[in-house]
């Protein structure tokens, strides 16, 4: 069965350390320092404990006083794919159906915050977008090219967490600089919750329903089944370019509903004549004036479930304010 996973911070008795979520909290024995070290070296007893609770009482929590954390550690790679959904690339102009490429790029690690954290503005940043993921896991060390495949897919990859991929669309697309739009710091609320998968559980990274919500008024939802490159055929062509390390996380793409729009196809022909330091602060311009983009006070609310009901990655809950 799938084994949910909680990083936790007892602040009266200044403890950090890891807990299955059964009903309840379940403390892990053993010192684990990061998330490799409890892939690599907690798995076992965390299955044992999923697997029956009730044999482990005395392990059990009091949660009154447990501030969730991150189950993600840094130092690791997150690394991102874009455009992964047909319903965000058809708000995007592009056809929702088109594989010719998957679009890859790096998030830095710095911007991994606990699930329910504040999203912190930069002052110099305008247009603020939110974008929901799942994000897999990755359970083993890849250093040359892999072929992976449903049947082999369970040897990479050890699980799922949730990451609210926020994103300055006003550095990221005049700049075009995707890192640094995506990086600043608590711009990837992650976890609450990490599930821990089995070989025979890996079915449900295609299984997953996503759901976010401002200020109460749902914006995104899909199906992580609509993908157009599942983790597979991504961790496959990452390995071809890239080492990756047990913890290490790839944000496989946000579904539509964010908060960019963009102009009708004769007006972006249009745009692409000018100059791009007019063509962008246009666009910008003509950002500023749409509502959906976060602020200050907004409220956002995430949530990823399977269609079964048996994997919750949890829920995030995050306040915008100004940095």
């Amino acid at each position: 069965m799938p084994c949910h996973i909680a990083r936790y911070r007892n602040s009266s008795a200044g403890e950090t350390g890891w807990a299955v979520v059964s009903d309840g909290f379940y403390k892990l024995e053993g010192h684990y320092p990061d998330t490799r070290a409890l892939i690599n070296e907690g798995r076992e007893q965390a299955f044992h404990i999923a697997a029956d609770s009730s044999a482990y009482q005395s392990q059990k929590l009091d949660d009154s006083d447990i501030e969730l954390l991150s189950p993600i550690t840094t130092p690791c790679r997150v690394i991102c794919q874009g455009s992964n959904y047909p319903q965000s690339r058809a708000e995007t102009g592009m056809d929702p159906y088109d594989r010719s490429f998957n679009t890859l790029f790096h998030k830095s690690d710095a911007s991994i915050s606990e699930p329910n954290t504040d999203i912190v503005i930069p002052s110099h940043i305008k247009l603020l977008d939110y974008e929901i993921e799942m994000a897999v896991v990755v359970g083993k060390d890849i250093q040359q090219p892999v072929t992976l495949n449903a049947n082999n897919i369970g040897d990479y990859v050890a699980g799922i967490v949730m990451v609210h991929d926020v994103t300055a669309r006003d550095v990221q697309l005049p700049q075009v600089q995707y890192f640094k739009g995506k990086s600043y710091r608590t711009f990837g609320p992650t976890g609450p919750y990490l599930c821990l998968l089995n070989n025979d559980e890996m079915h449900y990274l295609s299984e997953m329903n996503l759901t976010l919500s401002l200020n109460d008024e749902l914006r995104q939802t899909d199906q992580s089944g609509n993908m157009l490159f599942k983790p597979p055929e991504t961790l496959s062509e990452l390995s071809e370019i890239t080492h990756l390390s047990t913890g290490d996380i790839v944000l496989t793409g946000s579904p539509g509903g964010a908060a960019m729009t963009v102009p009708p196809a004769p007006l972006v022909k249009l745009l692409g004549l000018l100059p791009e330091k007019v063509k962008w602060k246009a666009f910008v311009k003509k950002q500023s004036g749409n509502p959906r983009y976060l602020k200050e006070g907004d409220k956002v609310e995430s949530r990823i479930v399977s269609q079964d009901g048996k994997i919750d990655l949890g829920v995030q809950r995050n306040r915008v304010r100004a940095g």
